[in-house]
């Protein structure tokens, strides 16, 4: 029998307000640097509340900052950013997000906060209606401009699949990253939903090639898991497989960056691509909540969970839900791998 290749199993289990662009003398500009999202990290854990996140900028090619102080945007302009005053500091939206944390309890809504505006996002999907809709849209308004409400077709959902399969107990879901310990044991990264599924999973529906075992799984609060292998007949290659356009080589780990273009692989409508649009996303799924994710534009389909978001070479997550599909477009989140990678000690090769 031809071996499984798991290259593609790396595939997985889917305004404004007023603000002024501040530059610095040009002596204490910096390079671009090539790596916008370690930029990005650095900087929000530099400079606290004094920042209300970044993204990227394409048309002027660079990593843009918000800040709420002079000496902020020196330190953003010194570091090769754009830094950029708007009027909430990190701070204050923080405090809008802390009390959504606290007081939407209503499945299909998700808040994260949007740079670009200067605002908290509050998406809601179509099940949002009635009084839970009233409920939502009385907490926001006591925020003002502060707070942006969208509504979006579909449901968010958790989906089960993607990717090459991978299954267990009935239910089908893919791999998103092979990935390895220090001693050289080699496991793979799929969705958390996913691996509270099961302890075993195979590569076959009717469970006759086992691939590993479960050896760890977060959801809800987070989503992903860890499958060590126990099979050592199928190849393991550190790629993602790109349904006929052969397969991309994933030599690291990154953090997403608002802007960022993006890929994604999945077994139901294979390779898609999007933009980041937010970082630290909050989503209330049906099955429970998950923070600190990644959303996009990039569509997705039942079938697709659990599989690889990756820019280039660089893995950046694992397909954890969304709304709509890829006929009329929708909302897909992802979990940022690099908290798996750390949690588990293991790292993508």
């Amino acid at each position: 029998m031809r071996p499984v290749r798991l290259a593609a199993l790396a595939a997985a289990a889917a305004t404004a307000t007023a603000t002024t662009l501040l530059t610095a003398p040009a002596a204490t500009a910096a390079p671009a640097p090539s790596d916008p999202g370690r930029l990005a990290a650095t900087l929000a854990e530099r400079l606290g509340s004094r920042s209300a996140g970044s993204y990227y900028d394409n048309a002027r090619g660079k990593l843009v900052v918000t800040v709420s102080d002079d000496a902020a945007a020196q330190t953003v302009a010194r570091a090769g950013a754009l830094p950029r005053r708007v009027a909430r500091s990190g701070a204050e939206l923080q405090r809008i997000m802390a009390d959504f944390d606290r007081s939407i309890d209503v499945a299909g809504t998700a808040w994260a906060i949007q740079p670009a505006s200067n605002q908290v996002v509050l998406t809601l999907d179509a099940t949002v209606t009635g009084a839970e809709l009233a409920k939502v849209r009385a907490i926001a308004a006591k925020y003002g401009t502060a707070v942006r409400i969208e509504q979006v077709s579909g449901t968010f959902r958790t989906t089960i699949a993607g990717g090459q399969a991978i299954y267990a107990s009935g239910a089908r879901c893919s791999l998103g990253f092979n990935v390895r310990d220090n001693s050289g044991n080699l496991y793979f990264l799929t969705a958390g939903h996913c691996t509270n599924i099961s302890s075993t999973w195979y590569a076959n529906s009717s469970g006759t090639t086992v691939l590993g075992t479960r050896v760890g799984t977060s959801f809800p609060g987070n989503d992903y898991g860890i499958v060590r292998y126990t099979n050592t007949g199928i190849a393991k290659p550190g790629t993602v497989y790109l349904y006929g356009a052969g397969e991309q080589d994933i030599t690291s780990a990154g953090n997403a960056y608002i802007g960022q273009s993006v890929r994604r692989s999945g077994s139901t409508t294979g390779v898609r691509s999007g933009i980041v649009t937010a970082l630290n996303q909050t989503v209330r799924y049906a099955e429970g909540t998950v923070s600190g994710l990644i959303r996009t534009t990039v569509c997705a389909e039942p079938g697709d969970s659990g599989g690889p978001l990756f820019a280039g070479t660089t893995a950046l997550g694992l397909t954890s839900g969304g709304s709509g599909n890829c006929l009329w477009g929708g909302t897909t989140f992802f979990q940022p791998v690099t908290e798996p990678l750390s949690v588990y000690g293991v790292s993508v090769y």
